[in-house]
């Protein structure tokens, strides 16, 4: 595995690829790998003849109240992982070089954000759709790879992929879980020796409310408070129990076609998210 921290190399490495026509699969982290990343990079090493993973914590998508200088880095655990995992080239810039000066031109992403999370993060997906434009120009990817735990980012990554007609296949992977059906989570070590028994009961309102759809219901407010009281019985507080059509994040009157149902819920030093995506269509097929 090559470690490339300078922007030049990159690109010298990348044209190489192309000019011997190779596939490349891409995975964008901010480090601090966990077994959803090597998930990902895993994914990507099946499908694909190289594959370049970039670490890279993006000051643009931390907000005000949002300490950037707190996350979380260890570059040399990461890397070691990041080898494991069979990852050809581990792509590690400075701030200074992704962002340098004033920028001539910005992003600014109109939909699929006022919902879930990004309700409460105003300008984080511009930071996202920043960064990854520039990732996508300089990896020049065939395929990239998202974690669908974060379903809204995948949302609108597809949202920038499109409007910017970006000849990348973009590869949503299941979110990877514990045995008990907790999405797993660099946060979960936040959570108490009780909260951590209860947290798998997020999973478990998710999987309620999705068979009570299998089951014919169609009204959205019977599906989310079916998941509410079971997230209820929980010491967590719900930020959100909410449900839009996938993958334009709209509201809906009747459950049809490709919806999400998505939770929040806030424990004493921890805040989990996880959702289910079902496509409507495909059940009634079955």
């Amino acid at each position: 595995m090559r470690q490339i921290t300078d922007i030049s190399q990159l690109k010298e490495a990348i044209r190489q690829y192309q000019s011997e026509g190779k596939s490349i699969g891409f995975v964008p982290t901010m480090g601090f790998l966990h077994e959803g990343h090597l998930t990902l990079a895993d994914k990507a090493r099946q499908e694909n003849d190289v594959v370049v993973m970039s670490i890279f914590v993006n000051p643009a998508q931390f907000g005000p109240n949002e300490d950037f200088e707190a996350y979380p880095r260890d570059i040399e655990r990461d890397a070691a992982l990041a080898e494991n995992a069979g990852v050809d080239i581990l792509f590690t810039p400075d701030a200074h070089d992704m962002y340098p000066g004033k920028k001539n031109v910005t992003i600014h992403v109109e939909r699929r954000t006022g919902v879930l999370c990004g309700r409460s993060r105003e300008g984080h997906f511009d930071g996202v759709a920043i960064v990854l434009t520039k990732l996508f120009n300089l990896v020049q990817p065939t395929r990239a790879y998202f974690g669908l735990k974060d379903a809204q980012q995948v949302a609108v990554v597809d949202g920038l992929i499109s409007d910017f007609f970006m000849d990348i296949e973009l590869v949503a992977v299941d979110t990877v879980r514990e045995e008990d059906g907790l999405a797993k989570s660099s946060r979960n070590v936040y959570l108490t020796a009780e909260e951590r028994k209860e947290a798998p009961k997020l999973y478990r309102a998710l999987q309620t409310s999705a068979e009570l759809i299998r089951a014919g219901e169609r009204d959205p407010e019977a599906v989310i408070k079916a998941a509410k009281e079971i997230i209820d019985t929980t010491s967590g507080t719900i930020d959100y129990v909410e449900l839009y059509s996938y993958p334009e994040l709209e509201p809906v009157n009747k459950i049809e076609g490709k919806i999400i149902l998505a939770v929040a819920v806030a424990f004493s030093k921890a805040r989990l998210i996880d959702n289910i995506i079902i496509d409507i269509r495909e059940m009634e097929r079955i």
